[in-house]
């Protein structure tokens, strides 16, 4: 958005309720004045919708919208997919790990609408798709979690994800066994179907009704299960061994792709590091900072530095920057979400080890 405020014009009412928030043909505001603040700009237009009456400024529309440190926006989004934690950001930034952490969770909720307007859900993928996930963890290892992953076979173009609770597995001292029960036993048990359902919920907000797929996996068996329980969907199931080598010949490198780049540019996903998320809501608004970064930011090949995975599927015309991934303020009342990913942004998943994580209650920021 230009800084000059009479070289720039509100493209529509923010206000959810006014008939002119979804539909601006018509739409008539005047200036109303300035506030000053004390970021720059320091001077800040403000405006009034001639419908509803509710008063607004140019800085409704911005990222940056009631942020008392804006200039670290950019900063923290580049910093979080270079691998590293939210101290170390913090450390680099002058600036303290809960104002980290907060602009965090305001990226991830833009990056998820980014995302979200940046393909289009109600249209099948016009290419095969390779589906798997990556294992980590939440709060402790006592709490694993599986984060499962839809990639473009040719594009590499992370079409979404969801994630899972897991039971903790594999070899454990008897000491382990018996925490890993009181545990349990104080919080509950995940769900032991809730892979085969949230492997169910990312295809079907990827494939509507009716589509067909050619669909590549390994042999877990929880996937043959969920695609059952898609009745109303084709697919043609290509099953890869897991053990298979991990070159660009295995039709599962896309998602290993994934799978590793995830793990080289986040800290809370390196294996036995001490930056894992607490709860399984923030380590998912950091996925979605990934996935805009790897879609849309990110060329296919780092040393070619050719088109980016969303160029290859004609989404984009070029490759975006910092700058123009937080161009402009995305309102949740305007771009619809699947109701997985409206539970994201409104941060409704739960950590069992804290039942009163905080959630998002919009008044008007983002």
């Amino acid at each position: 958005m230009p800084l000059s405020p009479r070289a720039w014009t509100p493209p529509f009412c923010p206000n959810a309720g006014c008939r002119f928030h979804a539909d601006p043909r018509g739409w008539r505001c005047k200036r109303k004045g300035f506030y000053e603040r004390h970021a720059a700009p320091r001077r800040i237009q403000r405006y009034v919708c001639q419908t509803c009456r509710r008063s607004f400024s140019s800085q409704t529309f911005a990222t940056t919208y009631w942020l008392r440190r804006p200039e670290l926006q950019a900063p923290i989004f580049q910093l979080l997919v270079a691998c590293a934690g939210y101290r170390q950001i913090a450390r680099a930034l002058g600036t303290s790990p809960t104002t980290v952490l907060r602009q965090t969770v305001r990226l991830g909720r833009h990056c998820l609408l980014f995302h979200a307007r940046l393909r289009v859900l109600d249209a099948a993928p016009v290419e095969a798709l390779v589906l798997d996930g990556f294992e980590s963890f939440e709060f402790s290892q006592y709490t694993p979690i599986h984060v499962h992953a839809a990639v473009g076979a040719g594009s590499h173009f992370v079409y979404g994800v969801t994630d899972s609770e897991l039971r903790r597995k594999g070899r454990m001292t008897e000491a382990q066994r018996r925490r890993r029960a009181a545990l349990e036993a104080r919080y509950g048990r995940p769900d032991p179907k809730a892979l085969e359902r949230d492997v169910t919920a990312l295809l079907a907000l990827l494939l509507p009704p009716g589509s067909a797929c050619e669909l590549h996996t390994d042999e877990h068996p929880a996937y043959p299960r969920a695609l059952r329980r898609l009745g109303d969907r084709r697919f043609d199931h290509r099953v890869t061994p897991g053990r298979a080598l991990r070159t660009i010949r295995n039709p599962l490198f896309p998602v290993n792709l994934f799978d590793l780049l995830v793990r080289h540019s986040s800290a809370n996903h390196k294996r036995e590091t001490i930056a894992f998320s607490k709860r399984r809501q923030s380590a998912l608004e950091r996925i979605f900072v990934f996935l805009v970064w790897r879609n849309a930011m990110k060329s296919f090949s780092e040393k070619a530095r050719d088109a980016t995975p969303a160029q290859r599927l004609g989404l984009l015309p070029r490759r975006l920057r910092i700058g123009d991934v937080l161009a402009e303020r995305l309102f949740p009342t305007r771009i619809p979400l699947p109701e997985r990913w409206g539970a994201y942004y409104r941060r409704e998943v739960e950590t069992r080890r804290i039942p009163n994580g905080q959630r998002f209650l919009r008044r008007y920021a983002a």
